[in-house]
């Protein structure tokens, strides 16, 4: 082998090239890469993954063997944000070029752990976590929205446990990520969908659970307010106790599992027909005892003297109305008596005092011509023609005027 510069007359051999740009990567070193896992396959303990860059369109191959895997204290998936200790390392004889993890990091937990910590206060201090704020659920939902990721083990469960409770039921599902960098945005835009269908009654939100980094979107605070803003009630059923992401705060509904979520949401068809049976059972007993006690009672007032005969009633009162009217008319003919008696006594002094009666006695009223009353020598003169009246009538007479 040699160290001149290659030709066209003396070309390297592929060995002393191969050896060449090893040499030169095991230069290269460690770094530190700061990516989102695009990939992650494990086969025989080893993983071998992807990392992209978290802005422009760049990706890098990697494998994290067996023995630096089982130093790792945290779980990583798809979509975590991460920082790797990377080692390029380049395999002689086959030519590939590999990308060697030998730490692998969360990035910035503590830092995203403080700035969710600050949303959740403010969240909480606007009222959006209050009890008071959640709507019930409908008794028996026609059409549930879900959201969840296509052909998830959530999506299954949900969907089985539903129709074995109420087959009927019909769902409109929208898959979407449920983590990484688009979760969250699209799990918001499904929402927003889902809420403005009139068919849909309830809108589930379900994943089958994962670590901390996993459950960030569901913690988004654009996706949480679009949650609470919703007019459909809302379940979160991401199914994770320790790390509970926003979403269970807001919704209308924490379900611990996507089957919890179903039981919860969709009645089970045979309870409810047992219920069914079971009310109708207990109406008709009580209608039955209220019936069977009103008519007892019925029989109870039919064998009283009182109800038996009724003649009694009529008999009484026939005498007291033969009473009431003898009575009556007793003091109808003392009324008639005492009016005969006061009217013959004013009769008796008017025809003592009327003009007819000073007539009767001898006495005369004496009118002038024009029908004036004479009542001094000074009113008829003599030669003064007069009519007299008298008890049974009027004669004419000539004043002498003779004064007294």
């Amino acid at each position: 082998m040699t160290d001149a510069p290659p030709t066209r007359e003396t070309p390297w051999p592929v060995a002393l090239f191969a050896d060449k740009v090893k040499g030169w990567i095991d230069r290269l070193g460690t770094a530190w890469v700061e990516g989102e896992i695009t990939q992650w396959g494990v086969s025989n303990g080893n993983v071998y993954g992807k990392l992209k860059d978290l802005e422009v369109d760049a990706t890098v191959s990697f494998t994290v063997w067996s023995s630096v895997r089982a130093r790792f204290t945290d779980e990583f998936a798809q979509g975590d944000r991460v920082i790797a200790l990377l080692k390029p390392n380049y395999w002689v004889k086959g030519g590939s070029l590999s990308m060697n993890v030998l730490e692998l990091r969360h990035v910035g937990l503590g830092d995203m752990l403080a700035q969710l910590a600050r949303l959740k206060a403010t969240l909480q201090a606007e009222g959006l976590f209050d009890v008071d704020r959640k709507r019930p659920l409908p008794f028996l939902p026609q059409c549930i929205g879900l959201i969840t990721g296509r052909d998830s083990d959530a999506e299954k469960d949900v969907l089985r446990n539903a129709q074995l409770r109420w087959p009927s039921v019909r769902f409109r599902v929208i898959h979407t990520p449920v983590q990484g960098d688009t979760a969250a945005r699209e799990v918001t835009a499904a929402i927003t969908t889902l809420d403005a269908d009139p068919e849909v009654d309830v809108i589930i939100v379900a994943r089958g659970g994962g670590d901390f980094q996993n459950l960030l979107p569901f913690s988004d605070e654009t996706l949480v307010r679009t949650a609470a803003a919703a007019s459909t009630p809302i379940v979160s059923a991401i199914g994770h106790e320790a790390d509970r992401p926003l979403l269970d705060e807001v919704a209308d509904l924490r379900a611990s599992t996507p089957t919890d979520a179903a039981k919860r949401v969709v009645p089970d068809v045979a309870e409810e027909i047992t219920r069914v049976q079971q009310a109708r059972t207990r109406i008709s007993l009580r209608v039955t005892s209220l019936i069977t006690t009103e008519i007892d009672r019925i029989g109870q007032l039919r064998t009283r003297p009182v109800m038996a005969s009724g003649d009694w009633i009529v008999d009484s009162r026939s005498e007291e109305v033969t009473r009431y009217v003898a009575r009556g008319a007793e003091l109808v003919d003392r009324a008639l008596e005492r009016a005969r008696t006061s009217i013959a006594e004013l009769h008796g002094k008017l025809t003592a005092l009327s003009p007819q009666g000073t007539l009767d006695r001898g006495y005369a009223i004496a009118r002038l011509a024009d029908g004036r009353v004479a009542r001094s020598t000074a009113d008829a003169p003599a030669g003064t023609e007069l009519t007299l009246t008298l008890t049974d009538g009027s004669v004419a007479a000539t004043s002498h005027g003779t004064g007294r």
